[in-house]
């Protein structure tokens, strides 16, 4: 049968976005033309902050002192969880060097970028968790500078649970700005310091569009739009756990799409019945949040066996997966486009998003289609070197001579000549283009 849409979204995460295209570029080319003036300027217009944009080591302890001992050891803990996985991952990447013909060996070396900005959603919330994925698989990677940056409160600060969690995860600078003054300081160097090589982690539209214009002069993560969130479930799942889930990450904002796929109509009546209730019990912010995603974004799709459901969420290319149905493996070796995969209800987005180890910095927007989430990979360069004895060299040479002369490229080609020449000195070789 063809999916049946049960609940239809209504508008999409692009919908009624407004184009801060102009604003953005306006305000990076003033911060790139007159430098930390600039930057201190829009600071004090969007953040309302007037304190040390770099904080001191003093400040970074009176910060921390604020941090209740039990946050502490929780941020510890997701940050030794980050920080294992994130190695593992490391040994994924290896220098390696083979010899492609006799005499002429190359190889693979992965080398850090010297310089990452890391960036941590402030506001409202203290994304602590922004700060843990994104300092930490820096640090991993071997970078040797890290500057977190985090949007400060008025008369406060950066958050100082967000200050905790960079100065352990290992920043080297932690920066009082947000927004689009924030990304420009890191990626034009101000305030002493180095100039970012990679910038990294979530923000606002603002900051989204500035890393986006910014991208080629810096390498960044991705281009995130809003958070997106799928679960697969049939007809065992549990319903509530299930609306939960969909709660859980609709609260992330007003254009946050959810969508359940399913093949139990049952399920799916049972959770749509559930979802108002459970938006209704959250705090104000979040239930307004949850409110408008679920009415405006959110989708329930009926399918009629497992093949068809796990087709459709390889359409959609979540960034969020979760999987609550019967036989895991069978989920695992079938869905292809994601951002993170949780597999069974024992695990949630909500784990993958604070502390179980993998990376919440994920590819929104059907970006999964193409690619991963941060890791410490987005932080390397993998590039390669190549070295021949003159015998290896030889046909090598003989070869692309002969190729550059077919695509017309004449100097391509002498630079072999003269190789063989040199090395091969009263031998006759036919370098002439063969058509």
């Amino acid at each position: 049968m063809a999916r049946e849409y049960l609940k239809k979204a209504t508008l999409t995460a692009t919908s009624g976005a407004s184009d801060v295209h102009d604003i953005v570029t306006g305000i990076l080319n003033d911060i790139e033309e007159r430098g930390d003036e600039a930057a201190l300027e829009y600071a004090a217009k969007f953040d309302k902050y007037d304190g040390n944009i770099l904080l001191t080591d003093e400040e970074i302890e009176a910060a921390c002192a604020l941090v209740p001992e039990k946050l502490k050891a929780d941020i510890q803990f997701a940050h030794d969880n980050v920080r294992r996985f994130a190695e593992t991952q490391k040994q994924t990447v290896a220098n390696v060097e083979m010899e492609v013909v006799p005499g002429l060996i190359a190889g693979q070396k992965a080398i850090p970028v010297d310089a990452a900005g890391c960036y941590a959603p402030g506001g409202r919330y203290s994304h602590v968790a922004s700060a843990i994925m994104t300092v930490t698989t820096a640090k991993v990677a071997g970078c040797k500078h890290i500057t977190a940056c985090s949007p400060p409160r008025p008369g406060v600060g950066v958050a100082p649970a967000i200050v905790y969690a960079a100065h352990i995860c290992g920043a080297d600078k932690i920066m009082a700005m947000g927004g689009v003054q924030g990304v420009a300081a890191m990626t034009f160097g101000l305030f002493g310091l180095p100039k970012a090589n990679i910038l990294v982690g979530p923000g606002n539209q603002f900051v989204a569009e500035a890393k986006r214009i910014l991208f080629g002069r810096v390498g960044i993560d991705m281009i995130a739009g809003p958070t997106d969130s799928l679960i697969l479930a049939d007809s065992q799942a549990d319903a509530h756990i299930v609306a939960t889930d969909l709660v859980s990450q609709a609260e992330h904002g007003y254009n946050s799409p959810v969508w359940l796929v399913t093949d139990s109509r049952d399920l799916a009546e049972t959770v749509m019945g559930m979802v108002p209730k459970l938006i209704d019990d959250l705090p104000e912010l979040n239930r307004e949040n949850a409110t408008a995603a679920w009415r405006d974004y959110a989708e329930v799709i009926l399918c009629a066996d497992r093949e068809e459901m796990a087709a459709c969420s390889d359409d959609y290319a979540p960034e969020h997966l979760t999987v609550q149905a019967e036989d895991l493996d069978w989920w695992l070796d079938r869905l292809t486009c994601y951002g993170s995969l949780f597999l069974g209800e024992e695990t949630t987005v909500s784990y993958g998003d604070k502390a179980s180890g993998t990376n919440h910095v994920l590819p929104t927007s059907r970006a999964a289609n193409y690619t991963g989430g941060l890791s410490v990979h987005k932080y390397m360069k993998i590039v390669t070197w190549q070295r021949a004895t003159r015998e290896g060299s030889k046909r090598v040479a003989e070869a692309t001579a002969r190729i550059s002369r077919l695509e017309g490229m004449e100097g391509h080609a002498r630079a072999a000549d003269v190789r063989l020449a040199k090395y091969f000195p009263g031998e006759n070789f036919d370098l002439s283009a063969n058509e």
